[in-house]
Formats: C-alpha cells, structure tokens, sequence
C-alpha cells in the first residue's frame, strides 16, 4: 500500500510484529494459545466463585469482576490481533479503532478501580476483624462493584471522544498491535490537544488517588500484621494479601512503564512486547496467580473439573 493510501484511508493500519507470512502465523497462534488459557483460567474461577458456597466473601466477590474484566479487557485487542495475523491484513476501520480505544480504557480504569476496592477489602479484614462483615456487607459491595463498572464507563467515553476529537493528517499507520492511544497521537499534526490534555490530567490524578489508596493500605496492612505475636497468624494474614499484591505490582508497574516511555516511530520487538506484558500477561496470570496460595479455590476447581458436586448453590450474593 503506497503512503499517500494510508494517509488517505478511513481506518488505520496496524503494523503488528513482522511482515514475514510465517511469523504473522506463529504470533497468531501463540496469541491464541494466550488466549484460550486466560479464558479459561478466568472462566474458571468465575465459575466457582457464583457456585460454591463457600467462596461467597467479598473477596471472592471482586476476584469474580476482576476475572470478568480480565477476559473482557482481554477480548478487545487479541482476538482483532490474531485474526489480522491470520489474513496478513492489518487493516481496522476508523469504527473498530474507536470502539477499541473505547473498551481499552475503560475496562484498564475498571481494573486499576476494581484492584483498588480490593486492597480496602483486605484492610477492612485485617485491620478491623471483628468489625469486617459490617464494614464489607452486601450493599456496600454491590455498590463498590457498580461504581467500578460505571467510573470505566465514562473514563472510556471521556478519553475516547477527546482522543478523536483532533485531526490525523499523517500516514496512518499504528506500530502496535491494536490502536494504542500513545501512537494515535503521534499521527496528529494540529496542536488541538487542549482537550485531550484536560482529560488525561483528570484521569491521572484519579489513578494517582487509587495508586495512593492502595499504598496507604498496604501500610496499615503491614503495620497491623507485624504486630500478630505468633509467626502462623502473620503467615496466614500474608497469604491472603500476597496474590493481590502481586496482580497489583505487575499490573501498574507494567501499565506505568507503557506509558511513560516514549513512543517511537517504527516497530521494534522491545515496545512489542512491554505491550504485551501490560495487556495480555497480567489477565493469563491473574487466575493462577489467585489460585496458587488458596487451598479453598484448589479445591473448588477440582471439584468443578472432576464433576463434583458444590456443597451448595446460591440464589444471590450472601457474604460471610
């Protein structure tokens, strides 16, 4: 495709990771397998998480809407991505492009939203034990979870109507794998940024409050744990906080590192593949990751993959 179709086109072209048919090919099944595995792990646990009785605390409750953020966050580049590889066409509308933007930012908010609700579930259980369940009950959940979802929502629509609100004069070609907003700026020439500018600002300092809510009650974690006399209570209060804090850890240290390095004008296998351990790694690790140090969610797999029976089944969300 010559430059002047690129400029000209409606839609978008993206680069990908080789213009060799043979590699397109095995990134794209790669990407499958990816693919199949996280939905499979998230699936899972969403599964288990509304059958078994016994995994109906708040903490379940929120890994459940992590897991569905994970599969749908998932869904939005690697399937357009695997099927790009497979037809050696990168190629996406202007109307699939904003869509994916759309869906990209809010479901990231929602996750960094939804993990910052989980790490004041582990406060509130750790640091006031006997006043948990009346801190964490039923509508305050339900509520926490519906802000969540309701905050991505407008952040997408925010970040999405000022993204394509200025004007791409230059060739249109994304070095990326789906329509990353960092390279849809660079495709600008207009200095209409005033608006797109204000809305980053407002979304960044909201990240920057949930980075903070997070740290500060990690503090208060710690500092409550370390004071538990015996090593096995300290033991115990830990592995409930660990697999969170590593989801945490990887999610913004990867998703910070993104965004804060430049972004470059051609395609190289380094900014590849941050990409793809900010987007595809976290929602393939996350299930793992929650299930590694839990003898009561080890179990409620097997029980689901071996046919067994759950103890019982839920009508609603009862918490412990």
């Amino acid at each position: 495709m010559v430059m002047e179709n690129i400029t000209t086109m409606s839609g978008f072209l993206l680069m990908g990771f080789s213009n060799n048919r043979e590699l397109q090919i095995l990134y794209a099944l790669l990407f499958l397998v990816m693919y199949l595995l996280a939905l499979a792990g998230n699936l899972i646990i969403i599964t288990i998480t509304t059958l078994d009785q016994a995994l109906q605390s708040p903490m379940y409750y929120f890994l459940k809407h992590l897991s569905l953020l994970d599969l749908s966050f998932l869904s939005v580049t690697v399937p357009q991505s695997i099927d790009s590889s497979l037809k050696g066409d990168g190629y996406i509308s202007h109307g699939q492009c904003v869509l994916q933007v759309f869906f990209f930012t809010s479901l990231a908010w929602a996750e960094l939203a939804i993990l910052t609700v989980m790490s004041y579930d582990r406060y509130a259980a750790i640091c006031f034990p006997l006043h948990y369940e009346l801190i964490m009950d039923p509508g305050t959940c339900q509520g926490a979870v519906a802000a969540v979802w309701l905050s991505g929502t407008a952040s997408g629509i925010l970040f999405t109507a000022a993204t394509f609100s200025i004007s791409f004069c230059k060739a249109k070609v994304i070095h990326q794998f789906f329509c990353d907003v960092p390279q849809l700026l660079k495709l600008s020439c207009s200095n209409d940024y005033l608006g797109l500018i204000g809305v980053m600002g407002f979304i960044s300092l909201m990240a920057f409050i949930c980075f903070s809510s997070i740290v500060i009650s990690y503090i208060y974690i710690f500092s409550t744990v370390l004071k538990v006399p015996s090593a096995e209570g300290q033991s115990k209060a830990f592995s409930t906080c660990l697999p969170h804090l590593c989801v945490v850890s990887f999610f913004l240290s990867t998703g910070i590192f993104e965004f804060l390095k430049p972004t470059s004008d051609s395609s190289s296998i380094f900014d590849l593949t941050i990409s793809i351990f900010y987007t595809i790694v976290p929602p393939t690790l996350n299930p793992i990751i929650y299930s590694l140090r839990n003898e009561a969610m080890k179990g409620s797999m097997i029980r689901l993959l071996v046919g067994g029976e759950f103890p019982g089944k839920k009508l609603f969300c009862p918490f412990e």
